[in-house]
């Protein structure tokens, strides 16, 4: 994919932006600012490393407009200012008759209102150019995707993948994640399928400059299925230290050639902070409740406990995104119709995702070091968003669902605008460690949810 592709006029449809005023938000130059340069490095052959963060993943799937505003994109875009950036930047586009890939939530009037909606045959797939074949994965169920046939893209981002489904060797006799997921799949030939693990797939790249941002599915995955791990997902609990330690290592190992390569790594943001566990919570819900019924006592839910498996819920415990539509039909109003477990990352369960980041992000900040790559401290980058908000050419910004600009309409992924934030803080630290002057996006020139 060439810059030409990357253009702000490609990433503005001609639809209502919310919280956006983009045509009154042009920044004009800074001319104090200093001349673009690369300083000590080469972004020739540039190759991102990372899961749906770096895919592009944005409203719930993996689609072509949305992967032309990932951070890699832009950030290609940026490293292009100084001279020594990509000519191109390859991502694993579905072709133009398959454009929207495996489909993504649109906002539309549902009973009069503006609601979330998920594609799916049931409702044609809102009309989407969707890329299933019509097959499954055996494996695990999952809906095939169109097949990748180009180059071998710069974008690696595969959606799902952790650092424990990322080598082999550490899986065991675990399915191998070129048969259970559909997004690393398609990268895929038949016999690279079942044989080839992704830090073998990213070795095949020879960059000149790396970014790395893995680790968020080894928790992430577990915190947003309340904790409750999949039979058809091998690798949906909280990886243990070791294996990860194990893991990232080899991939740091890899995408370095042996740390000859410079390149940034991001740590695990908190999941805490995210729309998809802050939007619906439990006083909102239990006053719905009381509404309904005045004895209403609040809101039951399952837990993971065997002592208490039902309870009320309290402020402590994070209801997920999914769980709205469940709630409307009366689940958590009684103790014998309570919450079910995966719309509920309670207390115990929080506190145990959010120890297990500390200890990750720790080898994170070790294993950076001793590749002599700076991190980018996401984690405590998105807490100061979420306590404060973030403004971008005078437009304010928060990790509000659907209002704050920042996160897509499936609570954890990013809009273009998140995209082009996110892309802008990897530059700031590239240029503070590496002396660079790599020149900011303007993320304002980027959109943010879309409205009918």
């Amino acid at each position: 994919m060439t810059f030409s592709s990357l253009t702000a006029t490609t990433l503005r449809p001609a639809l209502a932006l919310l919280g956006l005023g983009l045509g009154l938000a042009s920044c004009q130059a800074d001319i104090d600012a200093p001349a673009a340069s690369a300083g000590p490095l080469d972004f020739t052959s540039y190759v991102a490393v990372g899961n749906s963060l770096t895919s592009g993943y944005s409203d719930g799937g993996l689609y072509n407009e949305a992967q032309a505003a990932s951070y890699p994109a832009i950030l290609a875009q940026q490293f292009g200012a100084t001279g020594k950036g990509p000519a191109s930047f390859v991502q694993p586009a579905f072709s133009d008759a398959k454009k929207d890939g495996s489909g993504y939530i649109k906002l539309q009037v549902v009973n009069g209102a503006l609601a979330p909606v998920q594609p799916s045959a049931a409702n044609q797939f809102l009309g989407e150019q969707v890329a299933f074949t019509g097959a499954t994965l055996a494996a695990s169920g999952q809906p095939q995707l169109e097949a990748y046939t180009g180059a071998q893209p710069d974008n690696l981002g595969v959606p799902g993948v952790s650092v424990l489904s990322s080598v082999s060797a550490l899986t065991g006799g675990l399915a191998p994640f070129g048969v259970i997921n559909p997004f690393y799949e398609r990268l895929l030939t038949a016999a690279e399928k079942p044989t080839k693990d992704y830090v073998t797939y990213i070795g095949q790249k020879t960059p000149t400059f790396f970014t790395c941002w893995m680790g968020s599915n080894d928790v992430l995955t577990y915190a947003t299925a309340g904790g409750v791990v999949s039979p058809l997902n091998p690798f949906g609990g909280l990886t243990d230290t070791t294996s990860f330690g194990t893991g990232y290592r080899a991939i740091l190992t890899t995408i370095t050639k042996n740390g000859t390569v410079k390149g940034a790594v991001a740590n695990i943001p908190n999941v805490a902070g995210v729309p998809y566990f802050t939007t619906v919570t439990v006083a909102a819900v239990a006053a719905a409740f009381k509404a309904a019924n005045a004895a209403s006592p609040g809101v039951f839910i399952q837990t993971s406990n065997a002592t208490t498996p039902v309870r009320l819920a309290t402020s402590a415990d994070l209801l997920t995104l999914t769980a709205q539509a469940v709630v409307a039909t009366g689940a958590g109003s009684t103790p014998t119709n309570p919450l079910p477990n995966q719309y509920v990352l309670d207390a115990t369960e929080l506190a145990a995702v959010q120890a297990r980041t500390t200890q990750l992000n720790a080898i994170i900040t070790k294993t950076a070091l001793r590749f002599k790559v700076p991190v980018v401290d996401m984690n405590a980058y998105f807490t100061t968003v979420s306590n404060q908000g973030i403004t971008t050419n005078a437009v304010n910004n928060s990790v509000a669902f659907v209002t704050g600009n920042i996160f897509s309409l499936d609570g954890i992924h990013f809009t273009p605008h998140g995209y082009a934030i996110i892309a802008n803080e990897w530059i700031r630290v590239i240029n503070n460690y590496y002396g660079s002057t790599i020149p900011s996006a303007d993320p304002n020139n980027y959109r943010a949810v879309l409205f009918p």
